[in-house]
């Protein structure tokens, strides 16, 4: 089944990955939002039974609701509140925590994700573009992923996180195998996606108990310093928080801005019309960068767990159902945003959700809009004439909007 195909909600299946291979599934969404917004979806494989939410107010409604809402029991589709896996950090990991502990783990951490904080980065985020761009200028083409647009983040959040350069290859990798688990170009030879995903998250924490050790014993002024040294209610993180701590702001800080410089840079060179406004006065970027979140949607879904019956859209939620929530589908909805399908790099107002909203708003999203704009100022003004030179491979999976390869020339 191909997602051009789908017209009737008989057809509707938004967890097969393979439906995300070609693209997202808009025309599905789209079905979704005019006749069953909060939507049934029956067991398919290992993903459990839960409500799809595609309207961008009943998402809002959800997501500013996190005693009724809650994340500790999985943010994942696949996630099953009945049989909850003891190694996923549900209640452990901040995002997969709640109030009142959630903003408590996110206050050891958000001084250095402020606005303030995040702008001082700039020249740091400048002198790392021109690296990368000046790698590849001569050689008048690569490939966009791998040389480009997934070497800033990881860059920047490893810097920020005291990761020595030479284990970043490392990182990418194991970010990879972990948000790629059901793509086979990640997935460890012989394994499934769930043993895969163990595997990435199992290497990665011995890493950084190495590193947690190593600040135990001497006082480093990053990030993996500042978790080492702080406490909830005077109350020392544990090892495991602080390892899920790493794991989180790794993962999350090199994926989705990879995805959304990506997908940004394609939807630029899908719309000429577009690109050539943006060439022509870089004053657009700054809405440009809001469009291309709300276009791309980098992260696909979130789930939630009901505490409570509730009522949303019109349909009661049972205590104890699931509900999984898709942004991008949010983010075309017709009653918020005119002409949702067309990219419009001067749309105002563009009150996307691609960074969520409510107590789990992300808490990169500063940082992300800011090696958006380094990368997009440098990138139009040093390779002004690049176009696509090749296919488009997007990543496996329902929860990522991912861009593997990208090959471009120049």
């Amino acid at each position: 089944m191909t997602t051009e195909t789908v017209t009737d909600l008989s057809q509707i299946q938004l967890l097969n990955p393979d439906g995300f291979v070609h693209g997202q599934p808009h025309d599905q969404w789209r079905l979704l939002r005019a006749k069953a917004p909060v939507f049934w979806h029956e067991r398919w494989n290992e993903y459990p039974p839960h409500w799809s939410i595609t309207r961008y107010h009943d998402i809002v409604r959800i997501s500013r609701d996190p005693l009724t809402f809650i994340s500790g029991l999985g943010i994942h589709a696949g996630a099953d509140p009945d049989n909850p896996d003891p190694m996923s950090g549900n209640g452990t990991m901040m995002i997969t925590t709640d109030p009142p502990r959630h903003v408590r783990l996110r206050r050891l951490v958000n001084k250095g994700f402020t606005p303030r904080a995040i702008s001082a980065l700039e020249s740091h985020v400048l002198r790392i573009v021109t690296e990368i761009l000046d790698g590849v200028q001569d050689k008048r083409a690569c490939d966009f992923v791998t040389e480009i647009s997934s070497i800033l983040p990881l860059a920047v959040i490893c810097d920020m996180m005291g990761v020595p350069q030479p284990d970043w290859p490392k990182m990418f990798e194991w970010t990879n195998m972990t948000l790629g688990s059901e793509d086979p170009e990640y997935q460890v030879p012989g394994a499934d996606a769930m043993q895969t995903g163990m595997a990435a998250r199992m290497q990665m924490f011995q890493y950084f108990s190495g590193m947690v050790a190593e600040r135990r014993g001497q006082r480093k002024d990053d990030l993996l310093g500042k978790l080492v040294e702080g406490d909830i209610d005077g109350e020392a993180l544990t090892d495991e928080e602080i390892l899920f701590f790493c794991f989180l702001l790794i993962v999350a800080g090199n994926e989705t801005t990879r995805n959304a410089t990506t997908g940004g840079l394609l939807a630029l060179l899908d719309h000429p019309d577009q690109l050539q406004r943006l060439r022509a006065d870089a004053s657009l970027l700054p809405t440009a960068i809001e469009e291309i979140l709300r276009y791309i949607s980098p992260v696909t879904h979130m789930s939630r767990v009901a505490t409570r019956d509730a009522e949303v859209g019109g349909t009661v939620i049972g205590k104890g159902q699931k509900i999984v929530m898709w942004y991008p589908s949010a983010n075309r909805d017709e009653a918020v945003f005119q002409n949702p399908d067309a990219f419009d790099i001067t749309r105002t107002p563009n009150e996307h959700i691609a960074f969520g909203i409510g107590e789990h708003f992300c808490l990169g999203a500063s940082l992300a809009r800011l090696e958006l704009k380094v990368m997009f100022t440098e990138l139009l003004r040093r390779l002004p004439n690049i176009e696509q030179a090749g296919e488009v491979q997007r990543l496996r999976s329902n929860f990522i909007g991912g861009i593997k390869h990208l090959p471009v020339r120049w």
